[in-house]
This record gives C-alpha cells, structure tokens and sequence, in this order.
C-alpha cells in the first residue's frame, strides 16, 4: 500500500494538485479494502473515520487514482461501476455470480497464452483485455437445490 500512496502523492504533484488528508484517507480506505467496491461502498467506509468527506470527493478521488493507473473502473451488468486496485505487471480475470452479485478473481496462464497466440496469428497486439464469466456460484446453485 505504502508504494501506491507513494504513486499516488508523485502523480498529484505531476497534475499540479493538491496531496490533502481527505485523498489519502480515501486512499488508503481504497487500498486496504481488498475488495471491488462501488464509491458509495468506499463513501460509507471511509465517513466512519472521516465523516465530513464527502461522496462528491470519494467519486472525484476514485477518478484520480483511475487517472494514475492505480485503480480499474469495471462494470459487472449492475448499474454502479466498481473499482478495484490496479496492480503493475499483474492480470486476473473474474467470476461473476448473477444471482448474488459474488465476483471472484482468478488467474489461469492456459488462458493468458490462448488469447495472446489469437491476438498474434490474427496480427493483434494486445494492449488491454477482460475475461468475465458470468455463471451461478456454488453457493447459490446450493441454496436453489435446498429450496426445490
């Protein structure tokens, strides 16, 4: 965390803005959340300790850390866009549960090399790329099972 609030603090000097207490906390409530998170999400964690933020600076300090390549906007088919740290160098797909809303990450290299040998044989150079996979998750395929 202490190396993206390092990024973080360099790229608002860079913009010529200003590093203020409230960009921090939100920050670092952002960064040790360890989840995907709507800014009302990370609104309602981060006024429990600094309750005269605003939700105005919460969606406008998401937008920075986006700006700085330090967060990934996502949609998941909900109406709210979620965020999630962008860490350098480190790709992962999702899992997303349509009855509960679950999102589980996951790697897979048999992956990342099927679609880089695509990109390649169709002249492609990836530059970005998602994969979701939208299913029912083990845990409400169960439930569903209990209630027939």
């Amino acid at each position: 965390m202490r190396q993206a609030l390092a990024h973080f603090s360099a790229f608002l000097a860079a913009s010529g803005l200003k590093n203020t207490r409230q960009r921090q906390a939100i920050a670092k409530a952002f960064f040790g959340a360890g989840t995907h998170l709507t800014a009302e999400q990370l609104y309602r964690r981060v006024s429990k300790r600094h309750p005269k933020i605003g939700l105005v600076t919460v969606y406008r300090t998401l937008k920075l850390l986006a700006a700085a390549g330090l967060a990934k906007e996502r949609q998941f088919g909900g109406s709210q866009a979620l965020y999630e740290p962008e860490q350098e160098g480190m790709h992962h797909d999702h899992l997303i549960c349509t009855a509960c809303g679950k999102i589980v990450e996951f790697e897979n290299d048999l992956i990342e090399s099927l679609q880089n040998k695509v990109a390649e044989q169709r002249g492609f150079l990836v530059q970005d790329h998602k994969l979701e996979l939208y299913g029912i998750c083990r845990e409400c395929r169960t439930r569903e099972r209990r209630e027939d």
